[in-house]
């Protein structure tokens, strides 16, 4: 496959020899089309944004491939939601190709200041949205076995991406959100990050330690080795899958908080269970059905592992699982079809 065709899952043109991609799917043949360039006909509306005829420099394209994996994961980490961190990368690529890129000196300082700026303007209508969202809004799960969001080689970075910390993320104000993902993420000095959001250098060491404050306060950092998490959670499984109601109690912290997101699309809880009792109960009572082709396994989500439900293939239920001193501090349920389809849409080879 040719090194362009990586781009067609976000939306760039790219070529499989003879295939056009958009969206991740082959919408005609490379004959068919100009040779100095293509251009899509009719406009693609996402997440309520319009998006642009698309026309392709070949040398533009390639530079922007070369960032496009790192410009996925920023955007990701930003907006908590995989489907809006492609659009956002698609709305950069689109500002990138129709720039003078003559006068770019750095094309990852331009690319990187473009988007974590788009994205600040799209967290303030993405908040009004979840102001009426029905039911909790938790981040879209993405999986990491394969690099997706970048390395996940620490307990840091994978804490970085985890549904915990992306939740909580949720606390912060636009500009705190890109002052904490730039250098605590990315590892960005304040100077540049300074720069980036035409912020001051002392401004912007305020804000970080101010996000990190609010982000990590009262909630412990991972300490669980994947083995044992795994263990852990198979145990817990096989008690849901079974009834043992006082089993679960044993695995599940006092204060344990289970959170479901159905977005109105599904029938799921809409407020919170806390409580190890009623979780186990809860529990208990949504493992226990059986349909036929239902697959339950464990996948690495958001840089730790989750229990995957797969109905016929297709992904139903994505379930992440906190532990912390062999027990289950808390549960997050998401069954909201609409976050479950960049899941769906990813090749498992």
């Amino acid at each position: 496959m040719s090194g362009l065709a990586a781009l067609g899952g976000l939306g760039v043109w790219g070529f499989d020899p003879g295939r056009v991609f958009w969206g991740g799917r082959a919408i005609g043949r490379a004959t068919e089309l100009p040779r100095a360039g293509w251009t899509l006909t009719g406009t693609v509306i996402s997440g309520g944004r319009a998006r642009k005829k698309v026309a392709v420099e070949l040398d533009g394209l390639r530079e922007f491939q070369a960032h496009r994996p790192r410009l996925f994961a920023l955007a990701y980490r930003m907006l908590g939601s995989a489907t809006e961190a492609e659009d956002a990368v698609q709305e950069t690529y689109l500002r990138w190709d129709g720039t003078d890129r003559a006068t770019i000196r750095s094309a990852e300082a331009w690319l990187t200041t473009a988007i974590v700026n788009l994205c600040r303007t799209w967290l303030v209508s993405a908040r009004a949205r979840r102001e009426t969202y029905v039911g909790p809004w938790l981040p879209e799960p993405v999986p990491t076995a394969r690099g997706e969001l970048g390395p996940l080689e620490t307990v840091e970075e994978r804490e970085l991406v985890s549904l915990a910390l992306l939740t909580a993320l949720e606390r912060l104000s636009p500009i705190e959100r890109a002052v904490f993902v730039l250098r605590e993420a990315f590892g960005y000095a304040h100077r540049e990050i300074a720069d980036m959001l035409a912020v001051s250098e002392a401004n912007s060491q305020q804000i970080f330690r101010r996000a990190g404050i609010r982000v990590r306060e009262g909630r412990p950092r991972f300490d669980v080795p994947a083995d044992q998490a795994r263990e852990l959670i198979e145990r817990f499984l096989k008690a849901a899958r079974i009834g043992d109601i006082e089993a679960l109690e044993r695995m599940l912290a006092a204060d344990v908080v289970s959170t479901a997101d159905g977005g109105g699309q599904v029938n799921a809880a809409r407020r919170p269970v806390v409580g190890a009792p009623a979780v186990a109960r809860y529990v208990a009572g949504l493992f226990r059905w059986e349909v036929p082709g239902m697959q339950m396994v464990l996948e690495e989500i958001n840089g730790t592992l989750a229990v995957v439900v797969r109905l016929a293939g297709e992904p139903a239920l994505v379930v992440g699982v906190d532990t912390l001193d062999e027990v289950v501090t808390a549960l997050r349920l998401i069954v909201n079809p609409e976050k479950l389809s960049y899941i769906e849409r990813v090749v498992v080879e």
